[in-house]
């Protein structure tokens, strides 16, 4: 199989689309993951990085799902390869879609390091520091870490990067839908170290259920 003539074949089918939204290029991809089924691992995380690579910032998900839903490629995919794809994140979208998709399950069936997601938290780059906290929400879940989760959180509770800022809230606010306690003993503990929309949220999310009552959404 050759990566390049595949990704072709399958942005000619994108490219096709009458409407190219999310469930639609979504089923795109699930047709190709029916194809690629029982091709070699290493074909099909080529495969993904030749999609990946140069697709802008709303169409990563494509490769990363490729990854996602092909058992071989899942278990095979490096973390020298997850560095490389975090190294063209520049968007919260791009962002999310990584954490949840690809690092944080990873790093649940601990093929991702701790050491990788700390390296994160004291990156420059607002990006990566997103990505830590993106990874405990799609650790979380598949297999739930609070301790994990809440020492991230704190590491960043002080972040004042508006994107930084909200996942850590929306990393809190997921995981006391898992662990209510431990989330609920953080912000008694140390809730005066978070900024003050995190405290506003998560306290809210507590209480009601929801991150912000007044518009009955929690988005």
């Amino acid at each position: 199989m050759d990566p390049e003539a595949t990704v072709q074949q399958l942005r000619a089918d994108v490219l096709a689309l009458p409407k190219r939204d999310t469930p639609s290029l979504r089923a795109v991809r699930k047709q190709w993951s029916k194809t690629l089924k029982d091709a070699e691992a290493a074909e099909v995380i080529a495969t993904a990085q030749a999609l990946e690579r140069p697709a802008g910032q709303g169409g990563k998900w494509l490769g990363y799902e490729l990854i996602r839903f092909h058992p071989g490629a899942f278990a095979a995919v490096t973390e020298a390869q997850i560095v490389d794809f975090a190294s063209r994140i520049a968007s919260w979208y791009a962002t999310d879609a990584f954490g949840t998709i690809l690092s944080g399950p990873l790093w649940a069936r601990g093929r991702v390091s701790d050491a990788l997601i700390d390296s994160w938290t004291r990156s420059d780059d607002r990006w990566l520091r997103r990505s830590a906290l993106v990874a405990t929400v799609g650790r979380n879940a598949t297999k739930p870490d609070a301790a994990s989760t809440l020492d991230i959180c704190l590491r960043l509770a002080g972040d004042a990067d508006d994107m930084v800022e909200k996942a850590v809230s929306w990393a809190l606010r997921y995981l006391s839908q898992k662990d209510r306690d431990a989330v609920a003993s953080i912000m008694d503990e140390h809730g005066d170290q978070f900024r003050p929309r995190v405290r506003r949220e998560v306290r809210n999310k507590l209480s009601t259920g929801l991150k912000n009552p007044k518009r009955a959404s929690d988005r």
